[in-house]
This record gives structure tokens, C-alpha cells and sequence, in this order.
């Protein structure tokens, strides 16, 4: 017991130091998204303290940390923007469908998990699993490098002469930070991450260094600043917007696709920190709670979100396992809105930025470079599409095409798996011994065994090595047997498992008389009652 206790505090002391670092790291990101999707910054610093501190109670993975993302905010830019079309400038009405979307998201990500759909990431290939790793590292590393731009006469351009040698060099300095301090034994528990954002923002601070930090991108962007109250309820965006079915009409497909995305990217997320950390997490749970978190979100003026899995793995290699790490990185999110904005806004952005980069090689699979010639060759470019379709597209896309993909690899190998062994009992009787999985793509494999109009009177079908798959293949059958009779020959099937058989009785009357019930093949028996397995084996000595 005294053992138990001294882990889970010891556990505290890391989640919380863990989710402090995650805070520091939440604040450009969330503010980033929130321009990117045209909305003010407090709209994403809102949804990432409601979305993270929700989940982190409530959700199905501990050590996760959800927030506002960009792979939502790409998809809320038209959004917004064919919302601010529908009224006057200065109504606003982009921000207010957002929210009316974000809380119809929600309600189609709690049906998502009420109905156990979440189960079905464990279908996701796993170069698809790799693609999708790859692919998100290189996005947050193209997202970093924003980072090294400036706003000169309202346009971005890229940093030169001493501001560009000072973002890198304080760049440099933090990832050697992160990366040398854990090799030190006396320091081995400290959080290298937060280590290394204090250690750059004290040497900025004291050593007058003009450079980029939280508050001037902030301003930068066209926001005034980190300052904020507390979340309050915006109820307005029911006066502001008609409630009716046009509004359903133009919400419900934005809506329908920021569920998708945000289910799969953390569904996704889930998966990889359950590899890093050995555990279990329930992606069910995760669904309804999400969906909870955004329903909430849109009503307090979020712009909704899922999980981060940058800022999950800054978590988890900082030591945060437990939903503690979650709620202190939500609980202080919010402490620097509201108290502690001026000194966050000094916080260079050159340290946020050394911190991502570390976790762009945290992230990325080097060793899918290792295995690559030790593969199958479909495997391979399973693996290279996902990665490209996460960078070009979003996540959403690259995943259900490499779903798509690999799935359809599956079935065109298995389509060639179907045999037919031939052989002729002494009456002349001609028995065609099925092997392998008959399915919709091995019928036509299927149906070029057979030689209708030149086989004997008598035909045998043998399914014993054989399994009948779906309904393709249940009317494979039917039309094959239709073809016999229609040439004046008998045929009997055999050895069809039960629930086949049940279908084919069901499909026509026609089988009734030639399925055969009465089984000798001692396998089967076996296989059909175990009872008889048993009391067969009671009969040797051993």
C-alpha cells in the first residue's frame, strides 16, 4: 500500500509539471488555429482550456491532451466565411455558425460513441498507423516554420540577418536543452521541455534580445493580446442565426466532416499513446466525451477541437500519465488568460518552437525507413500515401484512403487464395473440394473451377476447407447449382456451416434436397460438438 501511495505521488509531481509545460505549448498553437479559421484568438484559447479540461475528466485516455487543432480549423475557413457572407460585415455571422456547427459536432461525435463506432480504429492497417505518424510530423514541422516569419506592411515575410540568427540559435539552444538534460543522472527527473522554454525565455528577458514572443505574434496576427475573462455563455448565437431547416442544411455537412476529422485524429492519437505507454485506453468513451466537451465549447464560444498529438507526446515524454496532466494544463491555460497574460506574452516564441521540433523527431517512425525493403511492396505505398495525403489534404483523408487501400489489397489476395482439388468416386460421382475463403472477390475465381456442361451426372461440392463469407457468395452458389439443374444433373453440397446454410434455406426453396445434413467426415465432428471431441478422446489411452 505504502508502495502504491509513493507512485501515484510521484505521478502527481510529473503530471503537473508535465501539463505546465503542455500549457506554455497550447498558447500559440490554440491562437494559430484560431487565425487560421478567421476567428479571435480568445475563441481558440476558450476551446482549448473547455476541450482539454473536459477529456482529461471525462475522456477514455489518460496522458491525452485535446485542444483547438488545425486540421478543424482548415475545414472552419469556409465555414466562417460563407457564414459571414449570409449578413452584413459588422454582424459577424461566420463566428456564430461556428459555434451552432461545433455544438452540432458534438452531438454527432456523442452518437458516434453511444453506438460503439469508435471500435472500429482497430480495423486501421498498421502502415496506415505509421503513415499517419509520419505524415502529422512533417505537418507540425511545416507548421513551425510559419514561426520564422514577420509582418511587414501587412504581409509575411521570412526573418533575415540577426533576427533570423537569434530564432534559430534560441531554436538550437532548446532542443540541446531538451535533448542533454535527461542524460544528466542529477537531472534525469526534471522536465526538459519546461527546463528548456525558462532557461530561453530568462536569457531573452535579461538579455534584451529582440525577438518574436507569444504577445507580438499575437499582435502580429491582428489579435491585442492574451488578455481574457473567464468562458461566459453565449446564448446570443440563437438570436443571431434563424433556427431552421436552411441553417440545418448549410451547418449539418461542416458539422458531419469536423466530427469525422476530430473522432479520427484522436482516435489515431489514442492508439499511438497507448503504444508509448503500454496501456489501454476506450475509444468509445473518448467519442462521447469529446462530443460533450464540444457541445459545451460551442455554447461558451469555442471553436471546438480533438486531440493534439504534439502536445500529447510533450505530455507523455514529460512524465504525464495520469488525467491530472490534462487538468492542469487546462487549469493553467486558463490562469494565463486571465492572470498571468503579460508574463506569458514574454515567453519567446524560439523555445515553443525548439519544443515542437523535438517532437517532430519524437514522432516521427525512423524506422519506417528501416523496413521499408522488408515489406510487402503494398505495405510500402500504404505507408508513403497516408504520409503524402496528411500533408497535402488532412488526416481525414489520408486514413480512410489508406483504409481503402489496404483493404482492397486484402480482398484481391485473398480473391486468388480459392482452390478446387478434383477427384471421381467409383461411381463415377465427381467431387470438387473447395479450399480457402470465398468471398465477393474470389467468385469469379470460384466459378471458372467448375465444367458444367461436361462434368457427370452426380457432382459433390465439398466447403470443408472452404469458408462462404457474404451474400456474394451465397448467390454464388445458388446460381452455380441453378446451372446443374438446368443441365439435368444432381448436385449435392457439403459440409456448409450452419449459418450458411440457414441463408441458403432461407434464399430459395431449391436447396432443401441437395445441402446434406447427414455429415461422416469425422473432422467435422469434431469442429461441429465438442461434447463428441471429448468423448472421442476418452477412448485412447495415452
Amino acid at each position: 500500500m505504502t508502495e502504491f501511495i509513493r507512485k501515484r505521488v510521484k505521478n502527481v509531481k510529473n503530471d503537473i509539471l508535465s501539463g505546465i509545460t503542455v500549457a506554455l505549448a497550447l498558447v500559440p498553437e490554440a491562437v494559430a488555429f484560431a487565425f487560421v479559421a478567421g476567428v479571435d484568438p480568445l475563441v481558440g484559447l476558450y476551446a482549448a482550456f473547455m476541450i482539454g479540461f473536459i477529456t482529461s475528466i471525462f475522456g477514455g485516455r489518460p496522458g491525452m491532451i485535446s485542444g483547438a487543432t488545425g486540421a478543424l480549423a482548415v475545414v472552419m475557413v469556409s465555414l466562417v466565411s460563407e457564414g459571414n457572407a449570409m449578413g452584413n460585415p459588422d454582424e459577424n455571422l461566420g463566428l456564430y455558425y461556428l459555434f451552432a456547427t461545433v455544438i452540432l459536432m458534438g452531438f454527432i461525435q456523442i452518437l458516434a460513441g453511444v453506438f460503439k463506432l469508435g471500435k472500429f480504429v482497430r480495423l486501421i492497417p498498421h502502415p496506415v498507423m505509421m503513415g499517419f505518424v509520419n505524415g502529422l510530423a512533417i505537418v507540425i514541422f511545416l507548421s513551425q516554420l510559419g514561426m520564422f516569419k514577420t509582418t511587414v506592411n501587412g504581409e509575411k515575410v521570412w526573418l533575415e540577418g540577426n533576427s533570423l540568427w537569434y530564432m534559430i540559435g534560441l531554436v538550437l539552444l532548446t532542443m540541446l536543452i531538451m535533448w542533454g538534460l535527461p542524460k544528466l543522472k542529477a537531472t534525469k527527473k526534471l522536465p526538459e521541455a519546461l527546463i528548456g522554454i525558462l532557461v530561453v525565455t530568462g536569457i531573452v528577458i535579461f538579455s534584451n534580445l529582440d525577438v518574436a514572443t507569444v504577445g507580438s505574434f499575437i499582435r502580429d496576427g491582428g489579435g491585442e493580446g492574451l488578455k481574457g475573462g473567464l468562458p461566459t455563455l453565449h446564448l446570443e448565437t440563437f438570436s443571431n442565426i434563424p433556427i431552421n431547416f436552411e441553417t440545418l442544411k448549410f451547418i449539418f455537412p461542416y458539422a458531419l466532416i469536423l466530427a469525422a476529422i476530430g473522432l479520427i485524429e484522436s482516435l489515431m492519437t489514442l492508439n499511438l499513446i497507448d503504444d508509448l505507454t503500454e496501456t489501454r485506453g476506450n475509444s468509445n468513451k473518448e467519442c462521447v466525451a469529446q462530443g460533450s466537451a464540444n457541445i459545451i465549447t460551442g455554447l461558451f464560444g469555442g471553436m471546438g477541437g480533438c486531440a493534439m498529438i504534439g502536445q500529447s507526446i510533450i505530455n507523455i515524454k514529460g512524465g504525464g500519465r495520469g488525467r491530472l496532466s490534462g487538468i492542469t494544463a487546462a487549469v493553467f491555460l486558463l490562469i494565463f488568460i486571465v492572470f498571468a497574460s503579460s508574463y506569458i506574452e514574454q515567453v519567446p516564441i524560439a523555445a515553443l518552437v525548439g519544443v515542437m521540433f523535438m517532437v517532430v523527431i519524437g514522432t516521427f517512425a525512423w524506422s519506417s525507413f528501416r523496413i521499408l525493403n522488408k515489406i510487402p511492396r503494398t505495405d510500402v505505398f500504404v505507408l508513403v500515401l497516408v504520409s503524402g495525403l496528411t500533408v497535402l489534404f488532412d488526416l481525414a483523408i489520408a486514413v480512410l484512403a489508406g483504409v481503402v487501400v489496404s483493404a482492397l489489397v486484402f480482398s484481391w489476395e485473398n480473391a486468388k487464395r480459392i482452390r478446387a482439388r478434383k477427384r471421381f468416386k467409383e461411381d463415377g460421382t465427381k467431387i470438387y473440394e473447395i479450399w480457402g475463403p470465398l468471398f465477393f472477390g474470389s467468385i469469379s475465381a470460384f466459378n471458372e473451377k467448375f465444367d458444367v456442361k461436361n462434368d457427370p451426372q452426380h457432382i459433390e461440392i465439398d466447403f470443408i476447407e472452404a469458408r462462404v463469407s457474404d451474400h456474394s457468395a451465397i448467390e454464388a452458389i445458388f446460381a452455380l447449382v441453378e446451372k446443374y439443374q438446368a443441365e439435368g444433373k444432381s448436385i449435392i453440397l457439403k459440409h456448409l456451416s450452419e449459418d450458411c446454410k440457414i441463408l441458403l434455406y432461407k434464399s430459395s426453396p431449391i436447396f432443401a434436397g441437395i445441402i446434406e445434413e447427414a455429415i461422416d467426415d469425422p473432422r467435422y465432428h469434431l469442429a461441429a460438438n465438442p461434447e463428441d471431441f471429448t468423448k472421442s478422446l476418452s477412448e485412447y489411452k495415452f
